[in-house]
């Protein structure tokens, strides 16, 4: 028989009277499973044993009667037989947290030890697996199965101040004496933290901060990962390349290393201590996956000019290309110039759900691991509660500079104009990503049209805001020559450089563990505009190229100003 959960509160209720209840002698004809091992010798112990059983056997009667009467009233009302007394011991449970005496504490130690998450379901360890074996992939199968959970940048910067505590659930806080030694005085007041912390510059993170965020990261970063790695092993022709797979098997590496480190349930501070030792190390581990996947495009760029694969399977193909046939030299050329390498729609498609993915696992990870750093000024993680863009843009100017210079002996000038006043919450590290491409690409195509040692017109950086605006715009323009029609969009193809070959075989070589860097050429693996354009988008906003052949271009940025958008994640 099914019982609803009426029936078993009830069951419950009067489960709580009998175990208060004496424990009934035997009866002198036989032994019960309630009777004592050792009869009383003394005839005082007998009449005690006698008045205690006989008052016994009365409550038991009583319990009987109740039972009775309680089974008549399920089968008349079985949805509503929740009893006052039963109703009035679950309130305060629900209200508040239990906090133990001294004497319940000491009597219950090791039960409440036992009973811990972290103890009661320890991380199994799966480091020693294959990542080819059917264990690994039934458990990437099982975490990609789950549904990703986005974040806004405004819900980051309040979830870092502390606003969000009130949504920790009970079974995650520190007991009362270990919160109240790590909160740095606030006894796990959270009212007062969040109060203190409204203001722009407060902005450390207090212990039960850092715990609420590392058990959403505990539960969020294997289910990205298996995305990730399920779509690396379906992606058609890239999937082959040698630095594809590795990039696979890192991500299967982290994926696993967290489950087999971490418990399931983060819910003391040593163990967030040591989630974060963790994830520093896959931080750093995935900090060259852009070139990676950048000297993947390249290797099949190769595969493909040297008939290798048929690009034409492209479309439509699941996991493996296709080996090409032996066929005559004209026939190979003719298959190759009739192929669009850089429109392959379905390789791009990848590499955009990659990389915006990428962004977020980074920027997740990244804003835990700010957080536990000592604080600095108007900054919530990575997150500056007043970005300013003129400031951005300066900075921005001087690295592209330094860069063109060091390739041509010279630099065009700048001029910035609009709002230079303004600030607005944003991720500075995205914003000069942003505009140092933008510029050393103007920077670039001036010193080239014009010729070096020529009188370069200046480049123009306008900022524009209102109060009504809903985005921060900032505009690029150059009279670099412009951009031909034919290839507009195949500007945005992670697959296409205008660099020489030389300078793209050199990239590849290089593994940068950064990922931009002033070191880097002015042209290199051709992914710098639509990882751009990926990075505006991740908080939802754009980039955007008008072109004038024959004159110049003009490359508008659009961030939002509220923050409140959620990241696009990709499925």
């Amino acid at each position: 028989m099914t019982l609803s959960p009426v029936q078993w509160s009830c069951r419950r209720h009067l489960a709580r009277q009998i175990l208060a209840l004496p424990l009934p002698s035997a009866p002198s004809t036989g032994r019960s499973c309630f009777s004592s091992p050792s009869r009383p010798s003394s005839s005082s112990s007998s009449s005690s044993s006698s008045s205690s059983s006989s008052s016994a056997a009365s409550s038991w009667r009583n319990i009987n009667n109740n039972l009775a009467t309680m089974a008549k009233g399920m089968a008349a009302r079985p949805h509503s037989i929740i009893s006052s007394s039963v109703e009035t011991q679950s309130r305060p449970l629900q209200s508040k947290r239990f906090v133990p005496t001294t004497s319940q504490t000491s009597s219950s130690t090791s039960a409440s030890s036992s009973s811990s998450p972290s103890s009661a379901a320890p991380p199994i360890d799966y480091s020693s697996l294959p990542h080819s074996s059917p264990e690994v992939q039934e458990l990437v199968h099982k975490h990609a199965m789950q549904p990703q959970t986005s974040a806004s940048l405004q819900t980051l910067m309040k979830t870092g101040r502390g606003e969000f505590l009130h949504k920790m659930s009970d079974r995650i806080l520190p007991s009362h004496n270990e919160k109240g030694n790590h909160t740095n005085g606030t006894n796990g007041n959270t009212s007062n933290s969040n109060s203190n912390n409204a203001n722009d510059n407060a902005s450390e993170a207090t212990p039960l901060v850092l715990l609420q965020v590392a058990g959403f990261l505990r539960h969020e970063l294997p289910i990205r990962l298996a995305h990730r790695i399920q779509d690396l092993s379906r992606v058609p022709l890239l999937a082959q390349m040698p630095s594809v797979q590795q990039v696979k098997d890192l991500y299967t590496t982290s994926f696993l290393e967290i489950l087999s480190t971490t418990p399931k349930v983060i819910s003391t501070f040593d163990e967030e201590r040591n989630f974060a030792r963790v994830l520093e190390h896959i931080y750093e581990r995935h900090g060259s996956v852009l070139v990676q996947m950048a000297r993947g495009a390249f290797e099949l760029r190769a595969a493909i000019r040297e008939g290798a694969l048929l690009p034409g399977d492209d479309d439509g193909c699941e996991g493996e290309g296709s080996k090409l046939p032996a066929v005559e030299e004209g026939e190979l050329k003719a298959g190759r110039d009739a192929v669009e390498f850089e429109l392959m729609e379905s390789t791009h498609a990848f590499l955009d759900r990659f990389y915006i993915s990428r962004i977020g696992i980074r920027v997740l990870i990244g804003q835990y691991l700010s957080l536990r750093q000592p604080p600095v000024e108007s900054y919530v993680g990575i997150i500056c509660s007043r970005t300013s863009p003129y400031e951005i843009v300066k900075r921005a100017i001087d690295d592209a500079a330094f860069m063109c210079t060091r390739k041509y002996g010279d630099a065009p000038e700048v001029i910035i104009t609009g709002r230079l006043d303004m600030t607005f919450p944003y991720v500075p590290t995205h914003l000069h990503y942003i505009m140092l491409e933008l510029l050393k690409n103007s920077m670039r195509a001036t010193v080239e049209y014009h010729g070096i040692d020529a009188d370069y017109p200046p480049i123009k950086v306008v900022i524009a805001d209102g109060s009504d605006n809903e985005d921060v715009i900032i505009k690029v323009s150059d009279e670099g020559g412009g951009i031909p029609r034919s290839n507009m969009k195949r500007i945005w193809s992670y697959l296409f450089t205008t660099a020489d070959p030389e300078i793209q075989e050199g990239m590849v070589a290089f593994n940068e563990n950064v990922d931009h860097s002033i070191d880097s050429p002015l042209a290199g693996l051709g992914y710098g505009l639509p990882i751009s354009r990926s990075y505006a988008r991740y908080f939802g906003g754009d980039l955007s190229i008008m072109s004038m052949e024959g004159y110049g271009t003009d490359c508008f940025v659009y961030l939002t100003r509220l923050g409140n958008t959620r990241e696009p994640l990709p499925i």
